[in-house]
């Protein structure tokens, strides 16, 4: 038996979950623009003991791992080593984007029919994304992908897709109407997600060096200056 707190920092979203094994003790989600750094601690605590138990209790620490808002990431990534630093816990990174395809997943009847394509939206017509089967199968890797009307016909032509995420509205009003492309709205990244998918890595003892994890940017933040300099 194992309590795994859950941090999801990696969009506007910010959400902490506690899970007894696969089991969700407690969650709380706050929408809020530019909260997470103010607010993550607050939400820690509040999820801890609404489940009855103490800080200390938690066997491990998993965080969102990217691709995602770099500053998101950053402060899910450093809030969680301090955790495990202080508690001495062990960490447990989970991909933003699996975690957001085991939601669908889940709630999809007889999902061995579909490939799962979770999308990230990114800047003009980039998306950060991936294509997965019913197990988590990795089709085509995690990249960002600048769209096109082509993009995806290949595997549109062999198997329905269903669609999904933030960048899911973006790639709908670009892509041609296919038989085999299927759309879900209000798909967002959830800790509850990563807390599920982070109690079989933690098994599996797939854990993270605390001192040197790093969140998978996939791309470094794009910074301008400012005007007159």
């Amino acid at each position: 038996m194992a309590y795994i707190l859950s941090l999801e920092t990696s969009s506007s979203v910010c959400s902490v979950a506690l899970h007894q094994d696969r089991q969700l003790l407690s969650y709380a989600e706050l929408q809020m623009e530019k909260s997470h750094s103010s607010h993550i601690t607050i939400m820690v605590q509040q999820v801890v003991e609404n489940a009855g138990i103490r800080l200390e209790q938690v066997d491990a620490v998993a965080v969102s791992g990217g691709p995602g808002s770099y500053t998101g990431l950053r402060i899910g990534s450093g809030t969680a080593k301090g955790l495990c630093y202080s508690l001495d816990k062990p960490l447990v990174s989970v991909g933003t984007l699996e975690a957001m395809a085991r939601q669908v997943i889940s709630g999809t009847p007889a999902p061995n029919r579909y490939l799962f394509c979770p999308m990230i939206d990114a800047r003009r017509s980039e998306v950060y994304t991936c294509l997965l089967d019913h197990a988590l199968g990795e089709v085509l890797p995690v990249e960002p992908l600048i769209l096109e009307p082509t993009s995806f016909a290949r595997e549109l032509e062999k198997q329905p897709i269903i669609f999904f995420g933030s960048g899911a509205a973006k790639a709908r009003a670009l892509l041609p109407p296919h038989p085999n492309a299927l759309w879900v709205e209000d798909v967002k990244p959830t800790a509850k997600a990563i807390g599920e998918l982070a109690f079989a890595k933690l098994q599996a003892a797939q854990l993270e060096d605390v001192a040197y994890y790093e969140p998978f940017y996939l791309k470094e933040v794009y910074i301008t200056k400012p005007l007159g300099k």
